[in-house]
C-alpha cells in the first residue's frame, strides 16, 4: 500500500447512524447522530469523491490508547475485526458525498477496514 497512489482524507470514519423523526429536533443530538453530522461536514469541508465502480476505499480506524506500544506496531494497517462494520462506514461516506443520489452505485472496487495510529479514509486517485 503506497500512500501515494491515494487521496488521503483525515477524518475519522464514523458508520451510518440509525435515525428517526426525533433525531430532527431533539436538542443536543444523540452523541451518534452528533460525530455523523461532523463526518458530513468534513466530507464537505474536504471535497471528498470517488467513483465507487473504480475506487478502492479504506478505512483507517484509531488503535486504543490503551494498548502499548508493541501491540500499536504489530497491528498497524492491520485488518480491523471489531465494531464498526465495513458497510455502516460505507453507508455513511456513500450519504455524505452522494447525498440522495446513492441508489446509482451499482457496483464498487475494493473496499478494506484497517487499523492506525489516527483516523483517515484512503481513497485511490
Amino acid at each position: 500500500m503506497n500512500s501515494q497512489d491515494y487521496n488521503i482524507y483525515d477524518i475519522l470514519p464514523v458508520p451510518k447512524p440509525r435515525m428517526t423523526q426525533r433525531d430532527k429536533w431533539l436538542k443536543p443530538p444523540r452523541d451518534c447522530v452528533a460525530k455523523y453530522w461532523s463526518f458530513v461536514n468534513w466530507t464537505k469541508a474536504y471535497n471528498v469523491t470517488f467513483k465507487p465502480y473504480d475506487s478502492e476505499i479504506i478505512f483507517i480506524l484509531p488503535m486504543p490508547k490503551s494498548w502499548s506500544d508493541t501491540k500499536r506496531v504489530e497491528n498497524y494497517h492491520q485488518p480491523h475485526e471489531v465494531k464498526p462494520d465495513l458497510s455502516n462506514l460505507l453507508k455513511a461516506l456513500e450519504d455524505a458525498v452522494y447525498k440522495n443520489n446513492d441508489q446509482k452505485i451499482f457496483s464498487y472496487g475494493r473496499l478494506l477496514k484497517l487499523w492506525g495510529y489516527k483516523g483517515q479514509i484512503w481513497i485511490r486517485k
